[in-house]
């Protein structure tokens, strides 16, 4: 059904479960402020019955028995109950938002942490803009169920029954009337809550793949204009609008059903009640005092009476949030650190891969038996066409992924006994697509080392030949970047993103296809850059062009997956048959990119270019 998934209910026990986690999260966290919105709640019940009892006397011994005596009393006493009201109502409205709003904000603070504890897998099966989509519309889930909860403890079910008492004080009789409404609302409002469940889960996951869609388009603008892709797009949003829509109105003719029913039954109960007293009235020429008081009780127990009412519906909608919410955050790291891992040492970075095995856990195989060593403070080239499994050795070094078998050695230590952090701040990494953050031009290069001085990263700048560029921007270091750097050339970015890795001061440096991207021009100069930066650093390249790799001390030849030549350039240059003579012959001229693998399949069979 266009990637959304199937209804799930909520069965009675997991409803339970989940308010019981919701509960069990949150009450003790905000026990004291709970219990000055609980107090304020009981001093709006209180007040609001005593009104109701108080109009009584109102009729009876002012209007009806002309007591002069008991007017300003009377008045008083009511407009002090009005005052407490109000203050109380303002105190609960106050003390629960704030409470809310923290609920909401330290959600936020652990769905961020859990998920950047999550590995690279996650986020490999999991849609980015969708993601943000579904957490921003469900976080609220938990804030509305605890809203809903203590509301619904706190004031509506103590009003109700601070007036339903006051009924029965005032007419004992009469108060069976008032609760001929319950049943029939209730029963009303559990087979509504059943067909909501369902609904509201659909809706929230088409809001997720409307607004993820949505991000992406935005995102991608440039290729969506560059490829005309907009009539496409606009199709595919309309209908995924419609269908949010759609369900959207359902859910709102099912939710808001409760509303005329409830009207209908306490329109009877009360006409019934106004036809019963009217006649005693008339017939038993009764003060009409009590009879003022019940009807004021019985209106005033309307408003708690209709909230309960909503209170299922509401509570499955919440339900459905939280439960949604709780899935992303109860997902379990596939990979974490072993049992006793301890901070690794990198003395001088050498590299080591011993028969190492790995697949993506679609049970085909990435890479075969890989062996090689990439000495400490040279720089090892990996070279291969497209799909060889160069960039899968760079994240494999980083334990983005664990392997299925085999070792990864760095001065001799398995990296999968330590822990990932202390490896990751060993290491300095340039992506072939660089990514910059919201902030500035500084911040995006501190974000390689967070306590680097001003000095350093303008040092590192220079290094990767941004220093230039940069202080021609308007604020120079202090420029703000547009989304991921839109502002920028490629190449401009790619420096920035050098610069990034030399301000982290690591002893390993890898660099995906970090020059890919630039032009010829940049790229002499982020060469002349990198050079620099690679003397006395373990550096292992990945490039297309050999033009940034023959003067490495070790090249590792990949076909498919393994190993299938190592050496310098010219003593590979010099096997007429092998792999690399093959590369180099292909590009024509030492500038263009390497081939990709249909192009070395034709080769196969022939022969290389001339």
């Amino acid at each position: 059904m266009n990637g959304v998934p199937r209804k799930k209910k909520i069965d009675t026990t997991e409803a339970r479960r989940v308010i019981g986690r919701v509960m069990g999260e949150n009450l003790r966290e905000y026990r004291s402020s709970y219990a000055i919105a609980l107090a304020a709640m009981l001093a709006v019940a209180c007040t609001t019955a005593f009104v109701a009892y108080i109009f009584k006397d109102v009729i009876n011994k002012i209007y009806y028995q002309r007591r002069e005596d008991l007017i300003v009393p009377i008045s008083l006493g009511i407009l002090a109950a009005f005052v407490i009201r109000g203050v109380a109502t303002y105190v609960q409205s106050v003390m629960m938002a704030k409470i809310g709003n923290n609920i909401v904000a330290r959600y936020q603070h652990r769905i961020f942490d859990h998920l950047m504890k999550l590995g690279l897998d996650f986020y490999t099966d999991t849609r980015s803009a969708q993601l943000a989509a579904r957490i921003n519309q469900n976080v609220a889930g938990v804030r509305e169920l605890m809203d809903i909860t203590i509301t619904t403890i706190g004031k509506d079910i103590p009003t109700l029954v601070a007036l339903i008492v006051t009924m029965v004080l005032l007419d004992p009789i009469l108060s069976l009337f008032a609760l001929l409404i319950g049943p029939p609302v209730i029963l009303t409002v559990r087979y509504l809550a059943r067909r909501l469940r369902s609904i509201h889960r659909e809706s929230v996951t088409l809001n997720s793949h409307l607004l993820g869609a949505m991000q992406e388009a935005t995102q991608g603008i440039a290729i969506v204009k560059a490829f005309t892709m907009e009539d496409q797009l606009r199709a595919k949003i309309s209908a995924l609008i419609h269908r949010a829509e759609e369900r959207a109105n359902k859910i709102a003719r099912v939710s808001e059903r409760t509303t005329p029913i409830t009207e209908l039954i306490a329109g009877v109960a009360i006409a019934s009640m106004i036809i019963y007293t009217g006649y005693r009235a008339v017939y038993n020429v009764e003060p009409p005092g009590a009879m003022f008081g019940f009807m004021t009780a019985v209106l005033l127990a309307y408003d708690p009476v209709r909230r309960l009412a909503r209170v299922q519906v509401g509570l499955e909608r919440s339900l459905v949030n939280a439960r949604m919410f709780f899935e992303i955050l109860d997902v379990e790291p596939r990979q974490a650190d072993s049992i006793g891992s301890v901070p690794i040492t990198v003395p001088t970075g050498e590299v080591e891969f011993d028969k190492v095995r790995f697949s993506y856990g679609n049970g085909v195989p990435v890479l075969h038996g890989i062996s090689f060593v990439a000495k400490a403070g040279k720089t090892t080239a990996i070279v291969g066409a497209s799909g060889a499994g160069k960039s899968t050795l760079i994240g494999l070094v980083q334990r983005f992924y664990d392997i299925d078998a085999g070792r990864i050695l760095i001065d001799g230590q398995d990296i999968a006994y330590v822990s990932k952090r202390s490896l990751r701040q060993s290491i300095a990494y340039v992506s072939q697509q660089p990514y910059l953050f919201e902030g500035t031009i500084a911040d995006n290069i501190r974000y390689g080392r967070p306590d680097a001085t001003d000095e350093e990263v303008i040092e590192a700048a220079k290094l990767a030949n941004a220093d230039e560029f940069i202080r021609q921007q308007p604020q120079s270091y202090g420029t703000e970047v547009g989304e991921n750097g839109v502002t920028l050339s490629g190449g401009q970015r790619q420096r920035l993103s050098i610069a990034r890795a030399i301000v982290r001061n690591a002893a390993i440096l890898l660099l995906d296809e970090a020059t890919s991207a630039l032009d010829n021009e940049s790229e002499k100069r982020v060469q002349q850059a990198l050079e620099r930066v690679m003397q006395g650093r373990t550096t292992i390249v990945i490039a297309h062009r050999l033009s940034t790799i023959v003067n490495a001390e070790h090249i590792v030849v990949m076909e498919a997956g393994r190993v299938v030549e190592e050496g310098v350039h010219d003593t590979l240059l010099a096997r007429p048959n092998g792999v690399y003579a093959r590369f180099y012959q292909l590009q024509g001229r030492e500038e263009s990119p390497i081939i990709d693998d249909t192009e070395l399949q034709s080769t196969a069979v022939t022969g290389p270019a001339v």
